[in-house]
């Protein structure tokens, strides 16, 4: 049995000292001082925080002008720390499964432990074909490692609980057409972009889309292509450069790239580009994710009246990253 690294030490009891005389000491200090609160509850080995943990507090000396000044300019960064704390906890359960090292097995859907997050259904990675490593795997081709043998369709990520499914980008037999995947861009850039998907031999798109009670609707896109090489051309040089998106998403009246998405929701192996909408925003709010994973091209896309949320926007760009890493 594997010892718990965390578990107290016991000592040898030692021989009692032989009795000696000993000089009065001074009376202690009986004035109140500030209390600092612990607690003795070992950390955890699977790095989870307990729920009786305490935080050790402390006085806090009165602000000055330029504290609160300090503490408005720093107030992003902490929101982009938070978000980043919601969305590490996703990943983090997501590979504590083992889904990106198992090719077959199952992983529980992740239940809406943090605000803003998402509960998914039971997320299940599709079989492979027999002998066909998992992308990326250690055998994996050399020459294209990121070949994705699995049902395209069974990798695209689910709605979550509470959504209404988009009916529109089930598409037939769950193959969704070029044109309907350019529906998503202004009308000026469909001809363009149409071209350079035929040019570079697109072979399927599987989609899905939905709307959650809050009003925010999501659009999934796998684009599938023959050599990872295609994709990670396509993705640099012609739709998801770092200055901004090559093609107008419909709605999003100007893209940035996104700062504030927390680097936590990142996956190995998964190339990707986000980008936000500045304001004033149009009608909607849009945030466009774009994922360079092997032959596979994904594309996610959020909108909303109002604003669309960093968490639930990171949270599907990493699942939909674990399913195609």
């Amino acid at each position: 049995m594997t010892e718990n690294p965390y578990a107290p030490t016991e000592t040898p009891h030692a021989t009692p000292p032989t009795p000696a005389t000993r000089t009065p000491e001074p009376e202690a200090d009986t004035t109140p001082q500030p209390q600092t609160e612990t607690t003795n509850t070992p950390a955890p080995a699977d790095g989870s925080v307990p729920a009786d943990w305490t935080v050790p507090t402390a006085p806090v000396p009165p602000a000055s002008p330029s504290d609160s000044a300090s503490r408005r300019l720093r107030r992003p960064a902490a929101l982009r720390w938070i978000a980043a704390g919601a969305v590490f906890a996703v990943v983090g359960t997501v590979s504590a499964y083992g889904v990106a090292r198992l090719d077959r097995s199952a992983m529980p859907g992740l239940a809406a432990e943090a605000g803003g997050l998402w509960e998914f259904p039971r997320l299940t990675r599709p079989p492979l074909p027999s002998g066909s490593p998992a992308p990326f795997a250690a055998d994996a081709d050399p020459d294209d490692p990121g070949v994705h043998h699995a049902d395209l369709r069974a990798l695209v990520l689910p709605a979550p609980k509470g959504a209404t499914q988009d009916a529109t980008l089930r598409g037939s037999d769950g193959w969704l057409t070029k044109d309907d995947f350019l529906a998503a861009y202004e009308e000026r850039d469909r001809a363009a972009l149409g071209q350079r998907l035929v040019d570079t031999g697109l072979r399927h798109i599987a989609a899905r889309g939905w709307t959650t009670p809050d009003g925010t609707r999501t659009r999934v896109y796998l684009l599938h292509f023959a050599t990872s090489a295609v994709v990670d051309d396509l993705f640099h040089q012609h739709l998801a450069p770092a200055a901004g998106p090559a093609h107008q998403v419909r709605g999003a009246e100007r893209a940035v790239p996104d700062e504030d998405l927390p680097d936590a929701s990142a996956v190995a192996d998964i190339r990707r580009s986000v980008y936000d909408e500045p304001r004033p925003y149009g009608t909607e709010h849009v945030r466009q994710g774009y994922l360079s994973a092997g032959d596979v091209l994904a594309v996610v896309l959020q909108s909303r009246e109002g604003t669309v949320d960093t968490v639930p926007f990171a949270q599907t760009l990493a699942l939909q990253s674990q399913l195609l890493g």
